[in-house]
This record gives C-alpha cells, structure tokens and sequence, in this order.
C-alpha cells in the first residue's frame, strides 16, 4: 500500500519509514512538514497518510482537514501522532476526519496492527462504494449467474469430451438447441448447418453428434478447404493396394470408414469440388463406397452432417454445386443467426469468456463494465462468436482487472485490430536484444518465455502468421511448429 508518512523530527521519520517498508511492505512518501506533505498528496493522493499532529506550518489536523475535504480525501484513512499529555489534541483530529491515532513513542506493533486495520477499512469502503454505485448491475449480473447455472444444468450434455462448456443465451439458439436434440434421435438424417464464419457450426454439429452425453462413438471433422483437390477422394473414401503409384501396401481406409459408428461432419461444404459431388451423392444415397481402387461395397453407418458459410442454394443457381446434392443434404437443416443478430446473448457469452480466461491466465476478472458491455452489444461483430472471443482473451492478455472497461476494448470502436501504443506497452513491448536482458534470480523457464514472447508478436501482428514469422526471424513452418508444441 502507498503511505504518505510526515514528521518534522528526521529521526523518527526515517525510522518509521524503514519500519513499514522493509518490515511490512509498503510504498512510503516521506515529508518533513505539512505544506510540502500537502502538495505531495495533491499531486499523488495516496490511501493512508500518518502524520505527526505538532508541525511548523501545517499541523496535522490542518493537512487532515485538507485531505477529507479534497475529492479523493474519502478514499484515505489518516492516523496522526500525538504525545500522551495531548489526548486533547487527539479529540480533535478524530473530530477533524482522522480515522485513529498513535501515541508517542510509537510501538511497532500497534503500528503494524492500525496499518492493517487501515487495509481492512479501505477495502470494505472501496466495496461498499462499488455496491452502491454498481447495484442495479450486480443485481442483473446475479440474475445471470442464475440463469447461466440454470442453463448448465438444463444443459449438462454440452459438458462432455468434445463439446466443451456451450453457453445458450438467446431464444434463437435454444430453438436450434432443440432442433439439434431432435436431428440426433435419427442417425440417417444428412443434415446441412448454414451460418457465417465464427456463428459456432461444428459446436452445433457435435450437439447433434453426442446428443445428451450418452455416445461414445467417433466425431470425425474434415475441413473441405484444408484438402487439395487431387485428394479428396482417398481421404474421403480411402484406397486399396495398387490403387496408384506410391499407394501403400495394405490400402488404406478413409475418413467416412473412420466415422463408422459415429458421425462426419463436412465443414465447408461449398468447396467441396465438382468432380467429388456425384460420388459423395451415391454415398450418401447408398450408404456404402467403394474405396478408390476397390471392388468390394462396403456398407456405412455414420450421420453425415455438412456445413458452409456461403449459401450452397446461390451456389447452385451459379452452377458451382449439384442442385441434386443440395436437396440430399438438406433434409436436415438448421441456420445459425450472425451474433448481431442475437445482441441480447452478447454480454453474457462475453462473461462467459472472461471467467474463463480470467481463470486460465490467472486474471482478477469477474465482470463487465455497463458501458463496456454496451459498446459490446452495439459492435456489429463480423467474425461473429469466435471474433469475441478472441476479444476477450486479448483484453485478459493485456490487462488484469475486477471488471472490463471502455478503455480496454476501444481498439473496437477505433475500427482497428492494431495494438495502440499503451497496448504495446502492456504486453511488455521494450527492446529484448543481447546486453540488455535481466536473468531471474531463481531460475529461469526457457518453454513458458518462448511460449509467451510467440503469443505476444502474434498479437502485435492482429493474428498474421507471415509478418510474425519475419519478425521472429522464422520462416513460416518454423512458427507453425512452434505453435504447434
């Protein structure tokens, strides 16, 4: 704690001072009288002063009088120090607004036993003020703790391996909830999720896989985007021997055999190529393949679930997807509004996000500002649930709070994803380079700093893996490895 301590008599002064800093811990301001404790105080008010009551200049009930009527008097506790023929002059510093007083000459353990005391005080006050000013928001935020614990237990499946904690916070997604719980009582259902980039589609896929909790056959994802065209074929259905040049010997199955049992869920459906299609329709419609190279039918029993981001029905109309696949795929469809459009869910998935983060990183954080969680919900949110997720953890990264304030997402209003100048500055952004590096005195764990100084250039690049990579000195797959461990 940061202590204004004045005394004209430099003798005790400096051994009052050397007590609470080297014995108890604490940041002391020293001042040999009034007037200049004063001007201290004015320019960095400080939440404990003590004082000595007899003074050239200024006494003590003179600078507590000062203090208490100053704008952020009410946020110190003063203790003065008075003789023990003065009990009058003690009278009239408890009078004057000082929370105690020390009697000469002064025993250490009452002074560390008041200091704490002090400690206590502030506290309670700082809470006291912060219900009062904070009520209606606790209030609301009470309720949606409440409503958060109702609806994990409502929802206790999205708990499971695989799922991970799923929070369900507007009426549209407790409609699709449902709709997921009853596309999963029937395995033969190809089903077609649609929703933009970030809206939560492979979440709303493993609802539909894993139900309540009760499966425990295989979840199988395929990003159609990751697979180079010339491969989709044997990655999808796989191959036998001799299927082509560098096969190898015993063939190999395919992701759709993988999921036998279980579930494959298509992400990015709207690439899948046009050549694949009509073999992805016999599939389908069969439930069987032949793997490439292979004469022998095997039969399949998976739940085929796709996804996209585009709308497959204009891909159709562009003669970029079979129309005959389109209709196969979607007999079974669910749509997953943008997170604009479900604003009433923003705040709470926003809190959602920092408890967690908060947890993980080892932060203070627990709430959301009112203004904060206004400019959230007033934020059109193009990259949807993910993109406010990673606005969270980026505020938890760089700042360690009771709650998240306006300053510390205006990098959204400002219409940048750039780091400012004070970011940089929070994520410790000073010259690391030979001659100019402080070893820790224990010991030093090499893993975690590289960890940390890879996560911090890649947040001082927005997330650009290229310009990261040159600034680390790395090439590309050198990074790729690294965030890989």
């Amino acid at each position: 704690m940061r202590i204004l301590l004045i005394d004209d008599d430099p003798l005790s002064l400096k051994a009052i001072s050397g007590f609470l800093t080297h014995q108890l811990g604490h940041d002391v301001t020293e001042c040999e009288d009034g007037s200049a404790a004063l001007k201290s105080y004015t320019d960095n008010p400080v939440p404990m002063v003590i004082s000595d009551i007899r003074m050239p200049g200024v006494d003590g009930i003179e600078l507590t009088g000062y203090i208490k009527k100053s704008p952020a008097g009410r946020f110190t506790d003063i203790i003065l120090i008075t003789g023990y023929g003065n009990m009058d002059s003690a009278i009239r510093a408890l009078r004057a607004g000082a929370y105690d007083y020390l009697l000469k000459p002064i025993d250490v353990e009452e002074l560390a036993a008041i200091v704490s005391r002090v400690e206590e005080h502030l506290s309670l006050l700082k809470e006291n003020i912060d219900l009062r000013f904070h009520f209606e928001t606790k209030v609301d935020q009470a309720a949606g703790e409440v409503r958060e614990k109702y609806e994990r237990i409502r929802s206790a499946y999205s708990k499971i391996v695989g799922i991970g904690n799923v929070g369900i916070f507007s009426e549209k997604m407790r409609r699709i909830r449902e709709v997921a719980e009853k596309l999963h009582q029937d395995r033969s259902l190809p089903i077609l999720i649609e929703g933009e980039t970030g809206t939560g589609k492979e979440v709303i896929a493993r609802m539909i896989h894993y139900g309540h909790g009760d499966i425990t056959t295989s979840f199988v994802p395929i990003n159609c985007t990751a697979i180079p065209s010339n491969l989709f074929e044997t990655e999808l259905f796989g191959y036998e021997e001799g299927a082509f040049t560098d096969a190898r010997k015993k063939g190999a199955i395919g992701k759709f055999e993988l999921a036998q049992g279980g579930t494959i869920f298509l992400d990015e459906i709207g690439d899948l190529p046009l050549e694949i299609q009509p073999k992805l329709l016999r599939v389908l419609e069969e439930r069987a393949l032949y793997r490439v190279g292979g004469l022998k039918k095997i039969a399949l029993d998976i739940r085929v679930i796709c996804a996209t981001n585009q709308s497959l029905l204009q891909k159709v109309k562009e003669g970029k997807f079979r129309q005959d696949l389109f209709y196969r795929l979607n007999v079974g469809y669910v749509n997953i509004p943008p997170l604009r459009e479900r604003k009433e869910a923003i705040a709470s998935l926003a809190r959602m996000f920092l408890l967690r983060y908060a947890e993980k990183k080892s932060r203070r954080f627990q709430y959301l500002h009112p203004e904060a969680a206004t400019i959230l919900e007033n934020y059109p949110w193009p990259g949807n649930i993910r993109e406010l997720q990673n606005t969270i953890e980026r505020v938890v990264l760089l700042y360690d709070d009771l709650e998240v304030r306006p300053e510390h997402i205006r990098f959204l209003t400002q219409g940048s994803g750039d780091f400012s100048g004070q970011e940089l500055e929070e994520l410790g952004d000073c010259p690391l380079e030979p001659g100019n590096i402080k070893l820790p005195a224990d010991k030093l764990d090499l893993k975690s700093l590289e960890q940390e100084i890879v996560n911090k250039t890649l947040l001082k690049f927005s997330g650009n893996k290229t310009r990261a990579a040159e600034y680390l000195g790395l090439t590309r797959s050198a990074l790729r490895s690294k965030l890989k461990e």
